[in-house]
Parts: structure tokens; sequence; C-alpha cells
């Protein structure tokens, strides 16, 4: 939630406001100087939002009071009506973030609040150290699916080749693209993220190649595009399946001439960047349907690297658990240090379709409602609690009973689904549309007594399930 502090002498603005704005921010309305002092001293607030309108009394002391909240490093948005723009374009100059016409557009006022909060954010940051920033600690993981994509990225680090990083949503891989670029040459050079899906098809082409002004309606000047931002640095195209075929066609060009032009020009200029590639969709089918350019796809997979999901490797739960614990409880001033076993035992026990950025949600979600040290399974979300129901123990059922019988009766279908697919426990559970994590709570109640084979009964050592 992003706090805004509102100093207005009109009431009113702030119910239209909290109304309109959503959830996402909380407004606190102060119609005098010591009032917003006090938000900033108590830390309530991350931006003040200054309204200069020309009919309200005090108004030069609030442009006063602007002037020095931006000497003390405050980030100040300004709404202001015609007969002030001259003022808050000083106001800009001197460092506020930006300004925008009163009453402000909602959807320009929330967009640029955001940017300001983010911009905010970056400021809080200490500068660092001239040093190749490191992605180790991003990249939480030591499970055996995890070390082959760092062996992955470190073979391509240092070579020029595209690559093409592919898996399910959530699964991080523009931390790989990140960790291509920190472990290679570039480090030292501007990292670009993009998502192609996230830009209207009409703009994508402006986006990447930058314009000349007046080159289409609406420019006003000329303005670099994203294959010149990145300079000698890293870009990363996520998404790339959403691109439409006659972008598709221009971005063809640009790999294979390695050179561009602006939009309304017809000056080439080299492309320095590298480029990585990012989708969760299987481009081998789009291009059997027609929907990706097959030359394309040849240009842009030559080093293919593939994330797993959370489900492939759920030994690496507690520890990326534990790296997010300790990430939200540092923002939110929190001073949660554990998860309960209990908690933990849910957290493993879930099949995580949406990947690790689910695991981080729901881990924000905990440190937010725990009030202690310790994180219990109370604080966890409700879905992750219904979906995991204790682990049937053999010995806590008596024999011969009717909860004794279907549960050997289910661990015989789940060893022979596990027989059937050769061992593979993913499309094991898949035939038996039950998840992963129940499979393996199955397996894991079987073991006191032994695995039960379907023909002989007789036990079978877990080593291979495992």
């Amino acid at each position: 939630m992003i706090r805004v502090g509102l100093f207005s002498q009109d009431a009113a603005l702030e119910l239209l406001l909290s109304s309109a704005m959503g959830k996402e921010f909380q407004f606190f309305h102060q119609q005098e100087e010591d009032g917003i002092w006090e938000l900033i001293e108590d830390r309530n607030c991350d931006i003040i939002v200054l309204d200069l309108n020309s009919h309200h009394e005090g108004v030069h002391e609030r442009v006063e009071c602007a002037t020095r909240l931006i000497a003390e490093g405050t980030t100040v948005v300004v709404l202001v009506d015609d007969k002030m723009r001259a003022t808050a374009s000083d106001l800009v100059r001197q460092g506020a973030y930006g300004y925008l016409r009163r009453p402000p557009s909602i959807r320009e006022l929330r967009l640029m609040l955001c940017r300001a909060y983010e911009s905010s954010l970056i400021k809080q940051v200490p500068e660092p150290e001239p040093a190749v920033p490191s992605d180790r600690e991003a990249m939480v993981g030591t499970s055996a699916a995890m070390q082959r994509v760092h062996q992955l990225i470190d073979c391509v680090a240092s070579i020029e080749a595209s690559v093409l990083v592919v898996g399910e949503s959530g699964t991080g891989k523009e931390l790989v693209a990140r960790a291509i670029h920190t472990r290679g040459s570039r480090a030292r050079k501007p990292f670009v993220a993009v998502s192609c899906g996230a830009i209207p098809e009409t703009l994508i082409e402006a986006e990447l190649f930058g314009h000349e002004k007046g080159a289409f309606t609406g420019t006003v000047g000329a303005r670099e595009g994203l294959f010149e931002q990145a300079g000698d640095g890293t870009l990363f195209l996520d998404e790339i399946g959403e691109l439409s075929p006659y972008t598709q066609v221009k971005l063809l060009r640009v790999l294979q001439q390695r050179e561009f032009s602006r939009l309304g020009s017809n000056k080439l200029t080299p492309l320095r960047a590298r480029l990585v590639f990012a989708t969760h969709r299987d481009l081998g089918e789009l291009v059997a349907e027609g929907k990706f350019r097959q030359d394309l796809y040849y240009r842009i997979n030559v080093m293919k690297i593939e994330t797993p999901s959370l489900e492939e490797h759920a030994e690496d739960v507690p520890q990326i658990a534990m790296h997010f614990l300790r990430r939200y409880a540092q923002s939110f001033g929190k001073q949660v240090t554990s998860i309960d076993a209990g908690a933990m035992t849910v957290l493993q026990n879930y099949s995580w379709p949406g990947n690790v950025r689910e695991l981080e949600n729901a881990m924000q979600q905990a440190v937010i409602m725990a009030d202690g040290r310790q994180i219990m399974t109370a604080h966890l979300p409700a879905h992750l609690r219904e979906d995991s129901p204790e682990v049937e123990i053999a010995e806590s059922l008596p024999s011969g009973s009717f909860e004794r019988q279907l549960r050997d009766y289910k661990i015989r279908l789940a060893e022979t689904a596990i027989r059937e697919h050769n061992g593979n426990k993913t499309m094991a559970a898949r035939s038996l549309s039950i998840s992963r994590a129940y499979l393996h709570r199955l397996i894991r109640s079987a073991e006191p007594v032994g695995f039960l084979a379907v023909e002989s009964r007789e036990p079978v050592s877990m080593a291979r399930y495992s």
C-alpha cells in the first residue's frame, strides 16, 4: 500500500481520491504545514501530493513549504490549475517528481504516484560500490534442478549467443536473465526488461525502436527506444510469444543486421545490447500453428534454459520460504524469524500451481499476519491449509478398520500409477487427478510398513520413488 500525504485546503478532494484510487493507496489529509511535517517525521507517508488551487488562501505558503520538502528529499507530486502551471514547472525543476492539472485524471494520477513511489524507493537505497552485482541470493535453491539452471547460466553468460528462457509463469525467468547479465562481461552496464505482452500492439514498435519528433500523431519530441536504452548492456524481452507477426519481422531484421532505426528516421544505429528472450508458451506449437515465425524462432533459440516449476524442486521450498520471510520481515519491520514445523509441513505439502511467485505471496501474507517471532499454520493463506490434510500414519489406524482399508487402497492405486509411468511421480499424479504433493503424502504414510506391491503384496523399497 502506498501512503499519500495530501496537502490541500479542499476536504472534498480527499474523499474523491480515497474512493476512486482503490485499496492500493491510503490518503492522509492535512490542511496545515505542521501536519505535513508530522506525517513525514513519523514516517506515515511515502509521497506528498501538493494541491495548488489559485482560488485557495495560503497558496504561496504551500509553495514555500513544498520547496523545503523537496530540499529535504521528500517525493512531491503537484496538482495545479491553469494559473499555477508555471509554479508547478518551477517546483519540478527544483526536484518535484511531476505535476498534473486539477481535477486530475484518476488513471494518470495512479500511474504517476506508482512511478513516484518506485523512484522514492530507489532513492532510499544507498549507492553501492562499483562492483559486479550478485544474483546468487536472488536465485534461491540448492536442488539438482536449480543447480542445472546455474550450470547453464554459467555456460552462456560470457558468450554472446541468443538465449531463450522458457518455463511456467512465476518460475523466475527474469531472475535467470538477470543472472546471465550479472555473470557476464556486461554486468556493470544497463539491464532493461520489458514484457512484450504488457505493451499494446500499436505501441510496441515505438517502445523498441524509439521515434523521432513527428513520427506519428501525438509525438511531441524524439525518444530513445529500448534498444538504445540498453546500450552495451542487456535487453530482456519477456513474453516474446505475444509479438504480432509484423513486429516479429522487424525484430528478425534487427537480429540479422544487428542495426535498427527509429520510427520516422532513416539513420541506422548499431545494436550493441545483448538480447535475452523468455516465454511461458510453447513456441514450437506456435510455429506449427503459423503464429510465430520459424526463422525468428531459430534466431532466438540458440541456447534454451528451462526454469523448473516449484513442484519439480519442492525440496527447495523451506529455503525459499525463509528467504521471503527475511525479506518481508525487514520490509514490514516485523520481528518474525522462523516458521513453525506445522506451517512448514503445509508449505511442503502444497503443490504450488503459481510456483515461486505464489510462495512469495503466501509468505508476504504470513509475515503480515504473524503477531510474534514465528509463522504459524493459522497465518498462512486459507487455501494452503485446506489443501494440506494431515498425513495418515499406518500405526494410528486400527487394523481392519474402514479408514485403514481406504488408506491401503489409495496406496495401491498410487503404487500402480507410479509403476505404469516408470517412476515418474508427476505423470502418475496427473493420471490419478491428484497433486504431486498428495502423492508424496501417500508414499510417506506407507513407509512404516513398506510400499505394497499390487501383484505380490510384498514390501518394495521406497528409494526409487523418493
